[in-house]
Parts: structure tokens; C-alpha cells; sequence
């Protein structure tokens, strides 16, 4: 049967009737026309049924008893899909989510920024690169970094191609994460050379190797291990910011057992700060769906228009459903964060809470290089954490931007990165990463926030 939650004149198009913020400009109407089509006759990249498993995961961190990391790309790159850096991203993703269940004691619910993150929003529609205005890059889903009209101009066939990585992708994560891979038993070798010879990497094989103590004396009690396959496998779902909606409208189907609507190119997917207009098209698309959904909250949110949000996206207060992603930048979360709790709790809508601390503390370096200082990113989560415990709230999930690279993108952290040390390995083709001993290090901090 079908869900009341959302109004019988939605549809999978309805979206097209409004203002689209931050949809690149198609040259040619009829080549987009015929990709949505081939994309709308191709198999969903996920299933209706693994969607509404998240919802439930999620419900249980929107009720104080589970921890939710969502981790991954910046903007994926058509040019980095290898088997070996997607192993690497999962093994820091397990890592971080080894640490964060060892010292709470809770669940960590998985979500990748990962098999369809390949579009970012702009500020600007053009840029200047060596002295010429072009297209502003959009990510590999719309165009190319390189600094050429051609290069920049908006090419429909990309969506194919971003469907096309997802599969290989998601195919891979999938034999992972239910292969062997993900078993507890393997958790020494998810320590990644450059980590394991760290400081951090000595201190997660403490943490391993307290787990295979408690293994071994289960095993001795008389439970049968093999038997137990949450030790085993994990569940590991995507996600990505639903932005181009030709790609997400055509990759949308209809649930044959329930009649509902669900954007099948993700578990879970989020609208941004920049898209988040009650009556634009992006929360109209969101609206109709029923895949579990995030919506960033930045500094100019205010507490009414938040929880205008949550009544329209989520009307039946379903636990699970809505996650609300706060980035406001380090200093400034109490300035605003408080607030919004308190708005949301009063609407009675049962939110995730996370925290990006990311997004907000973004800068340029004298070199020009996009960069964020870890002890800001440090300085924003611990603020979310303390105010949450002021309120008697929990502080849900930490959403994160990373790679297993050994990348220099981020200043500080361990490894003790400058501003002179940037080049050095700077990959990103949007905004900077952590690298994974960066993202284990934050691991820990973050452990310490809740365990206390």
C-alpha cells in the first residue's frame, strides 16, 4: 500500500514546473532528452527494500542509539575509480567506524559519499583560470577541470558515464563489505601501511587487538562466531548530494511492493545549503521520495524555515527520515546551532543530527590551493558535541570529506602538514580531504566526545 507522507500530485517530473537553483545550462535540449531516457531504462543502482533499511538504521540514531558516519569524496573524479583507492576509502570508513563503536558502545550506521558524488554546487557560474573566464567546473557529472570552452561546456553523456562508475563501484563495495573483507576477524588488515606506522595506526591496533580478545573469549564461552554474521559483513550504504535532477528524476522508480517512490541512485541523498528553497525544485523533488534524505544547514538558516523544511519533507515525523546536517564553521556553531535544536525538538520531528566541519571552514592558501585547518574541523565538532550535551540531545553523526590517499590537502592533524607541504599531493578536483591518518586521528578525538 502506499504511504500517506506525500501529496498524490507529486511526481517524478513535478520538479521541472519550479526554479531549479544550480542546474548546469545543456547546450543541446534533445542529446539531454535522450540520455534521461536511457538512464530511465537502465536497472536502479540500489533497491527500494536496502533504502528502507537505512530509514530504520537511521531511526535508531534519531532515537540516541546508534552513530551515524558519512564519509567520503569531496566530488568523485572519473579519473580516480580504481579497485585499490575504492578498498582504501572503505578500509578508513571501517577504521573510523571500528573506533567510534569501540569507545561508545553503540551501533555505527555506514553511509559513503560514495558511487554518485560527482557534482558540487558553485558560488559563481563562471571563474577565471590563467587569465580566462570559463564555465565554472561542476563536477565530472557535468563537465571537465580543464581550462578549455570545451572542456567546460555541459555534456549530457557525462550522467551515462556517472551511472556507468556507479555500478562498477557499488558492485565492488557490495563484494567488500559481504565478501570477507568487512569480517571483524580482518581488522589488523585494514591498517594501512602509512597508518599502521603511525601514531594513530599504533594506537587503532590497541583497539584491534582488544577486539580479538573479546573474540577469542566469546569463542571460548561456547558462541558460535561463524554463525553470527554481523561479525562478518556490514551493511554499507551511498549517498551523494541529489543536485543534477535530470540524472536523479530518470534514475527514480516506482516500488512494486509498496507503490512508493525512490530515487534508486543512493540509499540516502541531501540537498544543500544552496539548494534548500521550501518552494524551488529541489525540495519539491525531495518531497516525493521516500529514500531517507539529508538537508545541510548553514549559517543562514534560521529556526522557522528549518522546520517549514521538516513539515514538508517529512509531514509524518517517521523516525529516520530526515537527517539534518549542520555546518556553520568553527566559532560560530553556538551562534546558531542552539537555536535550531530547540526549534526542531518543539516541531517534534524525530532528526538525525550531524555535524559536516567541512564546508564552513574552507580557505585559500597563499598558493592559491583550497584548504581547511584540522584543529578548526576538530573545533566545530567538539562545539556540536557540547552543546547537544547542554541540551539534553544526542549528537548524532559526523559527515566528512576524506580519501584513502596519502593526499595533502588539509593543514595540521598528524603528519603536521603546512601550508608549504600542500603541493606536495594535492588531488582533490574540488574541495581539500583528509587524508587517512588525518581521518583516523579525528576518529579518536571524536571517540573521546562520546564516550564522555
Amino acid at each position: 500500500m502506499a504511504s500517506s507522507q506525500h501529496p498524490t500530485s507529486w511526481t517524478p517530473a513535478s520538479w521541472r514546473a519550479l526554479d531549479a537553483a544550480q542546474q548546469p545550462e545543456w547546450p543541446d535540449a534533445g542529446a539531454l532528452s535522450d540520455v534521461e531516457g536511457r538512464l530511465s531504462s537502465l536497472p536502479p543502482l540500489v533497491f527500494a527494500g536496502e533504502a528502507r533499511s537505512l530509514t530504520t538504521a537511521l531511526g535508531q540514531v534519531a532515537e540516541g542509539k546508534a552513530f551515524l558516519l558519512q564519509a567520503g569524496d569531496c566530488a568523485e573524479s572519473f579519473n580516480e575509480s580504481s579497485a585499490d583507492q575504492i578498498r582504501d576509502k572503505l578500509k578508513v570508513i571501517l577504521q573510523m567506524a571500528i573506533t567510534l563503536t569501540y569507545a561508545s558502545g553503540v551501533p555505527v550506521v555506514k553511509v559513503g559519499r560514495i558511487a554518485g558524488q560527482f557534482a558540487k554546487p558553485r558560488s559563481n557560474p563562471t571563474e577565471m583560470v590563467d587569465g580566462q573566464e570559463l564555465p565554472v567546473f561542476r563536477g565530472h557529472m557535468v563537465n571537465d577541470e580543464s581550462a578549455s570552452i570545451l572542456a567546460r561546456t555541459p555534456d549530457p553523456t557525462r550522467l551515462l558515464t556517472a551511472y556507468n562508475q556507479s555500478v562498477a563501484t557499488l558492485n565492488l563495495l557490495r563484494a567488500f563489505t559481504k565478501g570477507g573483507f568487512a569480517d571483524l576477524s580482518h581488522v589488523h588488515a585494514w591498517n594501512q601501511e602509512f597508518v599502521a606506522t603511525s601514531g594513530e595506526g599504533q594506537r587503532y591496533e590497541s583497539v584491534a587487538a582488544e577486539i580479538d580478545r573479546a573474540l577469542r573469549f566469546m569463542a571460548a564461552c561456547g558462541i558460535d562466531l561463524a554463525a553470527e554474521g554481523s561479525l562478518h559483513h556490514v551493511d554499507f550504504f551511498t549517498s551523494h548530494e541529489a543536485l543534477i535532477l535530470n540524472y536523479e528524476e530518470a534514475l527514480t522508480r516506482k516500488d512494486s511492493l509498496t507503490g512508493d517512490y525512490y530515487d534508486c541512485s543512493a540509499h540516502t541523498v541531501w540537498i544543500g545549503d544552496r539548494t534548500r528553497q521550501l518552494d524551488h525544485a529541489h525540495v519539491e523533488f525531495l518531497s516525493g521520495i521516500e529514500n531517507p534524505i539529508g538537508i545541510k544547514v548553514g549559517p543562514t538558516a534560521v529556526p522557522a524555515d528549518i522546520v517549514a523544511l521538516c513539515d514538508r519533507l517529512d509531514p509524518d515525523r517517521v523516525p529516520g527520515r530526515l537527517t539534518l546536517i549542520a555546518r556553520f564553521g568553527a566559532g560560530k556553531v553556538r551562534k546558531h546551532l542552539p537555536a535550531l535544536i530547540e526549534a526542531v525538538r518543539a516541531s517534534g520531528h524525530p532528526v538525525v543530527w550531524a555535524c559536516d566541519p567541512m564546508h564552513a571552514n574552507t580557505f585559500s592558501a597563499e598558493g592559491g590551493q583550497k584548504t581547511r585547518r584540522f584543529d578548526d574541523i576538530l573545533s566545530e565538532v567538539k562545539e556540536f558535541f557540547a552543546i547537544h550535551r547542554e541540551l539534553g540531545t544526542w549528537p548524532g553523526g559526523l559527515h566528512i570529506e576524506l580519501t584513502g590517499d596519502n593526499v595533502t590537502e588539509c593543514i595540521g592533524g598528524v603528519g603536521e602538514i603546512n601550508e608549504a607541504n600542500l603541493s606536495d599531493n594535492y588531488t582533490t578536483t574540488c574541495d581539500p580531504r583528509l587524508n587517512a591518518r588525518q581521518s583516523l586521528d579525528l576518529a579518536f578525538r571524536v571517540a573521546e566526545f562520546l564516550r564522555s
